[in-house]
């Protein structure tokens, strides 16, 4: 659309202008962009469909630049734009490991639910506005970044914060130091700590509660079943299956 917009702002300055845009597909998603799609191409704007696999060549010819595509007459242009497609940083992959993120196929920071925590993350307290979740104009950016200062907002205007009940917990005397739910913690909210125990210095698993989020990723993974949830031990669960069995 922002090629649509560029033809429609040289239409304007250069009335005599010959405008050509060549494309593989046009997706007028917005509020209005199809209505401004039509408008431009009834500006006597040409639009001429190329194929992915057919690329389009452009050659020198003097002061002119040939534009060659196949299944379309060449065109001698004084001038030519290439639309190019918006695509994540490079340091994406670092930051999203810095941060505790994940990301899209494609490379663009993941959000929690696209309908239920839009600007959310996994990680809490961080938030995503524009075009590091996925290509986006000016009034979507700006909406999405209203609404990840309202959620930021929310979370400073509070004294105290709730953390999940369901929460992870080690038991001590059981963990001997693997590691593999560290490993395992979507959320980074286990350690290994040093401890004594009987005057030797052993490796431990300890929870962060303020990060945990009861997942239940640790307690799949830990070989010693020295990981549990508060509220959900195996004795619990075993009695809630009998309760359930009698009736």
């Amino acid at each position: 659309m922002y090629t649509a917009k560029q033809a429609h702002m040289v239409r304007d300055k250069i009335p005599d202008a010959d405008l050509t845009i060549y494309y593989t597909d046009v997706r007028a998603f917005g509020k209005g962009f199809e209505e401004f799609y039509n408008r431009v191409k009834g500006e006597n704007v040409n639009y001429r469909r190329r194929e992915l696999d057919d690329p389009i060549k452009v050659e020198q010819k003097g002061a002119k630049a040939v534009v060659k595509a196949k299944g379309h007459p060449d065109i001698e242009a004084d001038l030519v734009v290439l639309a190019a497609g918006l695509v994540p940083r490079n340091d994406s992959k670092e930051i999203a490991r810095i941060l505790n993120i994940n990301q899209s196929a494609d490379g663009f920071f993941l959000e929690a639910h696209p309908k239920l925590r839009p600007v959310d993350t996994f990680t809490d307290g961080i938030f995503l506005a524009g075009c590091c979740q996925s290509p986006k104009d000016v009034p979507d950016t700006v909406a999405q970044a209203s609404g990840a200062a309202s959620r930021a907002t929310d979370i400073l205007s509070k004294k105290k914060l709730e953390i999940e009940a369901t929460i992870a917990t080690v038991n001590e005397e059981l963990c001997r130091g693997c590691g593999f739910c560290v490993e395992v913690c979507p959320y980074k909210a286990i350690e290994l700590v040093e401890k004594d125990r009987f005057g030797h210095k052993v490796l431990v698993a300890e929870v962060n509660e303020a990060l945990c989020k009861g997942c239940g990723s640790c307690a799949a993974a830990c070989l010693n079943q020295a990981i549990g949830h508060l509220g959900f031990t195996d004795g619990q669960i075993l009695s809630m299956i009998k309760v359930l069995g009698e009736k």
